[in-house]
């Protein structure tokens, strides 16, 4: 097989139909069909149900999705690195990271990065759930990965980050007077989160049931930008990184560190094995900058 069949492969994967494949590749549906043949008769089997509206996949196709992405993942880096070799500064960078994450510390890695690679075109993924990102960079969707976490991740090689201090955010005119928020006044609010598996919920569940107590959810969303609007509405409080709560306090939250202050880190991590140029060097300017800030 050939990386043109692994490519129409997975993009009709992606589309769910040939016809829909070949328009997003640009292709003749008659060139992709005949390269999906070839593909099932060297593999000796089908590997799409043909159904009247679309396709799904054999089990045999089920089989070969993630292989394929490693494959096409593999090939990538081969060539940035004789990129790299013959001196020429482009290359890709495919990050996975939970939402607060992406904004912090992920926003500030990837500006100093680009500031040395101005050339690396960067693309991040934002599934909120941590087993979605863990899943992403297992299955080769995306090279490095980012999530909540105080440990690395066993079968990953992975590096932890900085810390980030915690805050509470609150409603406008909340709490007057107040200059920080001790851990049982938690227990008193109600809480406005993303769904269960998201950082954001984890944060607050960790925090509030350190005394044992479990939070009071307002509101749950799966949209994280909704969170400040809702807490600006009076709906409830949240929990969020400093740089989050900054922006939040900006346009009208009151907002209150935690004592005893809460410190929360994020894990890099990747794919054992040899990583492209430009996946290599942003791993070694985070280890970098996270030696200097120790």
């Amino acid at each position: 097989m050939d990386r043109r069949e692994l490519e129409y492969f997975l993009a009709i994967v992606e589309h769910g139909s040939f016809t829909a494949a070949a328009q997003a590749m640009h292709v003749a549906q008659p060139s992709l069909s005949h390269a999906i043949r070839n593909l099932e008769k060297q593999l000796g089997g089908k590997v799409f149900h043909r159904l009247p509206h679309g396709v799904s996949l054999t089990p045999a196709g089920d089989a070969l999705v993630e292989p394929a992405r490693q494959v096409m993942r593999d090939l990538s880096t081969a060539s940035a690195s004789v990129r790299e070799v013959l001196g020429l500064s482009s290359g890709r960078l495919d990050v996975v990271a939970q939402t607060t994450l992406a904004v912090d510390p992920l926003a500030e890695l990837i500006g100093a990065f680009l500031r040395e690679n101005p050339k690396v075109a960067v693309n991040i993924a934002d599934p909120e759930l941590g087993t979605d990102v863990t899943s992403a960079v297992r299955a080769g969707e995306c090279e490095l990965g980012l999530v909540d976490s105080e440990h690395p991740i066993g079968d990953l090689e992975s590096m932890v980050l900085r810390g980030r201090e915690i805050f509470a955010v609150l409603p406008p005119g909340a709490v007057p007077g107040q200059k920080r928020l001790s851990v049982p006044e938690l227990s008193t609010l109600d809480w406005i989160a993303t769904p269960p598996g998201t950082a954001t919920r984890a944060v607050i569940e960790d925090t509030v049931g350190t005394r044992g107590g479990e939070p009071t959810f307002a509101v749950e969303t799966a949209h994280q930008a909704m969170i400040v609007p809702l807490v600006l509405a009076g709906a409830g409080a949240t929990l969020l990184p400093r740089a989050m709560a900054g922006d939040a306090a900006a346009r009208g939250a009151v907002v209150l560190p935690l004592r005893p202050k809460v410190v929360r880190r994020g894990v890099l991590f990747w794919r054992r094995g040899p990583l492209s140029p430009a996946a290599a060097q942003f791993v070694a300017m985070a280890e970098t900058i996270a030696e200097l800030r120790r």
